[in-house]
Formats: structure tokens, C-alpha cells, sequence
């Protein structure tokens, strides 16, 4: 795996990249201009994106780069750990640690916004997210899918590659509504504010998953 550092940013280039986060997951990379992102990070100076990042392009990347990385880390993580104790042993426990792996710890209730950020992006401009990765900080990823494949029932390669397809918009989709939900502090969440639904969304993920193939 890649293990290249993130690039070191002032606090104000940090403060601009969240909150051009949130406006991206809110309403689309089209739907965002640079002033946006200047007047809402409070800055006067219109230009500080381009003196920061050099483009918005270029802040996309960064975005997308950076929070690919972060889940990527959590993820071998995780499943070093699981392997090291001969796991993983189920279809929902690996699907658990995919959810798990995909939230951001350090993140207070509401403020995630990087799944609905990257799920977004990938229905939108699926070919600039894909060229942003360089085909890198997918490698947890990789590697859960070889232990679904292990445990899923005797099919064809192709339909289980059909199955990793429903996952992956099933997952992103899960998890870019919960952040939605969340974000929206005018009411309460219950559903969503319970740490018993991801692990449910998991056990049905799973019976996805593990289908009879005929």
C-alpha cells in the first residue's frame, strides 16, 4: 500500500478544506464557487482558494485524496487486527468493519461529511474521482472483498462482482444519508443517533450478500 504522508496545511487551509467539504456534500461540486467557499469559511479575500490550493479542481483533489487515505488507514488497520486473530469469520462482520471503518472518529455528531461528499462526486464525475485516486488508497477495500468472496455462495466470478457493484452503492448510499440526517440539528434523529443501525444496516447488507445463487 501507498503510505505517501498528506501534505502539510496551515490552519487556515485546513479550516477552508472543511468547510468546502460540507458545502460540496450539501450541494455538489457545480454548486459551489470558490466566493462560496471563501465567504463561508469567513475570509473577505475571494482568491484565498486559488492562493491556497491553486484551483477548486485542485481543492477536489485534496478533498478526495484525503479522505480515501484516512478510511484506507482505518481499514488495513482494522483488518490487520481481525486477521491477526484469524478473522474475519462472517460476511456481516466484514460489513460492519467497512461501515465502521468509513466514519471519521474525531468527527462530532453532524459535522461527517466526506461519504456524502464522495458518493456524490462519484455518481457526478465518477471519471475525475476515479483519475484523483490514481487507482491508489483502495487496499482495505481490496481486501475485504477477497474475504467476501470466500464466504459468498458458489456463483460465477461475475455474478460476484455484480454483488460487490450492489454493495458498494448500497453502502454509499447508507452512509451518505445518515450524515444528511444528521447534519440537520432542527430535530431530533433517533434512528440514526442509535449505534444499533449501522450494525442492522450491516446484518442486511450481508443477507445481500450471502443470497442463495440460482
Amino acid at each position: 500500500m501507498t503510505t505517501t504522508a498528506p501534505k502539510a496545511r496551515s490552519e487556515a487551509a485546513e479550516h477552508l478544506k472543511a468547510v468546502a467539504l460540507r458545502l460540496f456534500a450539501e450541494r455538489g461540486i457545480d454548486g459551489v464557487t470558490v466566493r462560496q467557499i471563501a465567504e463561508a469559511a469567513g475570509q473577505k479575500n475571494h482568491a484565498v482558494v486559488g492562493y491556497y490550493f491553486g484551483s477548486k479542481e485542485a481543492l477536489v483533489r485534496e478533498l478526495i485524496v484525503d479522505g480515501a487515505r484516512a478510511i484506507d488507514v482505518r481499514r488495513n488497520a482494522w483488518l490487520d487486527g481481525c486477521e491477526a486473530k484469524g478473522g474475519p469469520h462472517s460476511v456481516a462482520e466484514v460489513i460492519e468493519g467497512m461501515i465502521e471503518t468509513s466514519l471519521d472518529p474525531e468527527a462530532a455528531p453532524g459535522d461527517e461529511s466526506f461519504n456524502r461528499f464522495f458518493t456524490l462526486l462519484g455518481l457526478s464525475h465518477r471519471g475525475f474521482f476515479m483519475e484523483a485516486l490514481e487507482g491508489q488508497w483502495n487496499t482495505g477495500y481490496q481486501r475485504c472483498l477477497n474475504h467476501l468472496r470466500r464466504m459468498m455462495p458458489d456463483m460465477p466470478v461475475a455474478k460476484k462482482n455484480e454483488r460487490f457493484v450492489f454493495l458498494g452503492g448500497t453502502l454509499g448510499a447508507i452512509l451518505a444519508a445518515r450524515e444528511s440526517e444528521l447534519a440537520d440539528r432542527s430535530r431530533p434523529h433517533r434512528m440514526w443517533q442509535s449505534g444499533a443501525t449501522l450494525k442492522h444496516a450491516a446484518k442486511v447488507i450481508a443477507a445481500m450478500i450471502e443470497a442463495p445463487f440460482r
